[in-house]
């Protein structure tokens, strides 16, 4: 988005913004909704690294349609006859690529953006995943209460949910963990703390989670692994890599407040 000219800003940002309808729109639909002109539109799609405006549709589409798929969707590529030994390294090269381009994804000022969320101690800051990625909001809750106060990890379960966001507001932040399939009862929660000017900080996949059309910050993970599971390794990174950062950010203070957490009760 910085390495774009102001023009063509307007264009990504109007995209974003209505993401995905407003690229299914035509061209010149697009370029009203950012104030701009169709050839602004042109031009900026060339940028993307399209040949037309109707390559990019067509790629939406089928990014649509690979949102919408179940990982449990993949077929298998191995049986009860396949080596241990293959499995393990198969496995481990697959995890080895997904962390290569796992950071390569994430915009370096989105990452910047959350970690000033985060650090920001004034603020309650809540996290909150699906199915399987709450295990995640689980472990940077963990990271996070060892260095800051006022952090929680929640459910989306409507009573839950609920009660959390008569608690949020425009100071702080909510953490979604969010891949596909992705739950409608997460974005029911990061939409309702949205409304509440909360501020959303979303971690999900290449696909994006619908609450990416109104978040903060994003940052996308590559997570498909060609498996039935989609690879949650990225997810625990960037975990790993927000702590480091907020604890740089925090500095003595953090620092402090975390050897008196490894000392535990007196």
């Amino acid at each position: 988005m910085t390495e774009l000219p102001a023009t063509e800003r307007r264009v990504a940002r109007a995209l974003l913004s209505h993401y995905p309808a407003a690229g299914l729109e035509p061209a010149v639909k697009l370029a009203e909704r950012a104030g701009a002109s169709a050839p602004t539109v042109t031009r900026y799609i060339a940028r993307l690294g399209f040949a037309g405006y109707r390559e990019f549709q067509q790629a939406i589409r089928d990014e649509m349609t690979a949102r919408m798929t179940s990982p449990m969707e993949q077929p298998l590529a191995y049986s009860t006859d396949t080596p241990a030994a293959r499995l393990l390294s198969d496995v481990a090269r697959v995890d080895v690529e997904l962390m290569q381009g796992c950071f390569a994804s994430i915009p370096p000022s989105e990452f910047a953006t959350a970690v000033e969320l985060l650090a920001d101690a004034r603020a309650s800051v809540y996290v909150v995943g699906g199915r399987f990625s709450h295990l995640i909001a689980e472990l940077l809750d963990a990271h996070l209460r060892m260095l800051r106060p006022r952090t929680r990890a929640i459910t989306a379960q409507r009573d839950e949910g609920a009660l959390m966001l008569m608690e949020m507001g425009r100071r702080d932040a909510l953490v979604v963990f969010d891949f596909r399939r992705y739950q409608p009862d997460v974005i029911e929660l990061a939409r309702g703390a949205s409304d509440r000017n909360c501020k959303i900080v979303l971690v999900t996949d290449l696909w994006l989670s619908p609450v990416a059309e109104f978040a903060d910050v994003v940052l996308p993970l590559q997570t498909d692994n060609g498996s039935p599971f989609d690879s949650l390794v990225p997810a625990v990174a960037i975990v790993e890599a927000l702590a480091v950062a907020v604890l740089a950010r925090l500095g003595d203070d953090a620092r402090a407040r975390a050897r008196l957490v490894d000392r535990g009760p007196a």
